[in-house]
């Protein structure tokens, strides 16, 4: 999918400046991106990690799944669990309706993905008329922001809001033969006005402006394993990672050929007569599946036929060299080698010992949150300051504490959870009446509403029982 704008009318020279420079960056990052989408989906082809010595280059076709790269992305992100806002008064009434109205639970989910599968993903916000504020995830796939060292955030950036169908494909990601796909509507995000691109049929772009007065953009970024080279984040998917992978495929494929060569081991046949030879040359897999192989003495040569089987393979070299590269893949993304599909005999019995094993994906995954958790509390007052017109400085001290919500990482028991709140309970005879107690000896927030719905039910029907009774002994007086 190509980003093409040249001049577009209505644009300051700065703006367009900053347009031009984020649609190189765009077009820049685009095969790389796609290089971690074939990753993740588990197309890789033999042809590309053959080395050409034990794999001859006719089974270049052959295909061997692999869902590592997908392993390696999911399951650090099913253990950031974004649980909503908390908070106090008004401000996190807000924010809850917000989260429910743009569906930002599972919006999270897949930003997380997106983000862990390519070093970063991306939150807009923009004002809306039903919802007050409306928030979008965007992967790179379709946005691109620049980074400013000096004010330590994005300076500016543009989303891929609507595209068109134009034509065959053939441009970059752009399968043969398919129908092309052309941005028709792009958001540009500065730090006094959002600006949307409208594409005409001509070919050419023409702007309207909204202004606001956030002072910064409206873009927000979620990354992934940032440094000071790389401010938008690293990939789980980085090279060494995908290198291990192509060894993974590399190693399956040379497994299955074995496999198959030892399904047909080579056997040989001595001293037979020619016509002898002709007959089992002609009809080698009848000879190889028949049960009885019957030869007579070669009249020639006065000898009997001597029938012999050559040793078979094994797969013992190709099974040590895939537990070999799944430890390889299991220490380089934090996973246990049972995640990989590798079962060795060691494998923990204890739920302490398990735990221990995804200790270091469970830390991944507390620095995944802390650094999503910073980044939401920033959607959350750019969303508050959208709903009420004002800049962030007049954000309230209420509406600055509000903060995201995970749950556990660790994910732990349902019986280690129970006894914890039991516990707290104790010590604390009001956070029986919470919430969270109820949460953390299993049940989900469906499960709450009910209770409280029925504890109010009762509590009602007491008092109603408490008011006949009343009444009645004061007519009885």
């Amino acid at each position: 999918m190509t980003l093409q704008f040249g001049t577009v009318p209505g644009l300051t020279n700065a703006e367009q400046a900053k347009l031009d420079e984020l649609a190189l960056v765009y077009k820049a990052h685009q095969a790389a991106n796609a290089v971690k989408d074939r990753y993740y989906e588990g197309h890789i082809s033999l042809a590309k990690v053959n080395l050409g010595i034990a794999l001859p280059r006719t089974l270049a076709g052959l295909s061997v799944g692999c869902s590592w790269g997908a392993k390696a992305v999911d399951a650090l992100a099913d253990r950031s669990m974004f649980d909503g806002f908390v908070g106090s008064g008004q401000a996190v009434e807000s924010m809850t309706r917000l989260a429910e109205g743009n569906r930002l639970l599972a919006g999270y989910a897949r930003a997380c993905r997106d983000e862990l599968k390519y070093g970063c993903a991306f939150a807009t916000l923009c004002a809306d008329a039903a919802l007050g504020c409306r928030i979008r995830f965007h992967a790179p796939a379709t946005a691109a922001a620049l980074w400013s060292g000096e004010k330590g955030r994005i300076d500016c950036g543009l989303a891929i809001v609507a595209l068109r169908r134009e034509g065959p494909g053939g441009g970059m990601g752009d399968a043969p033969g398919s129908v092309a796909l052309r941005p028709s509507l792009v958001n540009l995000y500065t730090d006094d006005a959002l600006i949307v691109l409208a594409a005409d049929e001509d070919g050419g772009w023409r702007a309207e402006r909204h202004p606001h007065r956030m002072g910064r953009p409206l873009i927000e970024p979620l990354i992934w394993n940032a440094t000071s080279q790389k401010p938008f984040g690293r990939s789980r998917l980085k090279r060494p990672v995908r290198d291990l992978i192509d060894d993974y495929v590399r190693v399956l494929a040379n497994a299955a050929i074995a496999l198959e060569f030892d399904t047909t081991p080579q056997k040989y046949l001595l001293g037979v007569t020619d016509d002898q030879y002709d007959a089992v040359v002609t009809d080698k897999f009848r000879q190889y599946v028949g049960s009885l192989l019957v030869s007579t003495s070669n009249p020639e040569t006065g000898e009997n036929p001597e029938f012999g089987q050559l040793a078979q393979g094994s797969l013992a070299p190709h099974v040590e060299k895939l537990r070999m590269t799944a430890a390889q893949f299991a220490a380089a993304t934090g996973l246990t080698v049972p995640d990989v599909g590798i079962i060795n005999d060691a494998n923990p019995t204890s739920s302490d010992a398990i735990l221990a094993q995804s200790q270091t994906l469970v830390l991944m995954a507390q620095q995944l949150n802390t650094a999503n958790g910073d980044a939401l509390r920033t959607i959350a007052w750019m969303a508050q300051a959208i709903l009420r017109g004002v800049p962030l400085a007049e954000l309230t001290s209420e509406e600055r504490d509000v903060m995201a919500h995970f749950k556990n990482p660790a994910m732990p028991s349902v019986a280690v959870t129970a006894d914890a709140a039991l516990k707290i309970a104790s010590a604390r005879q009001e956070f029986a009446s919470t919430d969270t107690f109820l949460e953390m000896i299993g049940f989900d927030q469906a499960d709450i509403r009910r209770i409280k719905a029925q504890e109010q039910r009762t509590r009602g029907q007491k008092l109603l029982l408490e008011v006949e009774d009343a009444d009645l002994g004061t007519e009885l007086a």
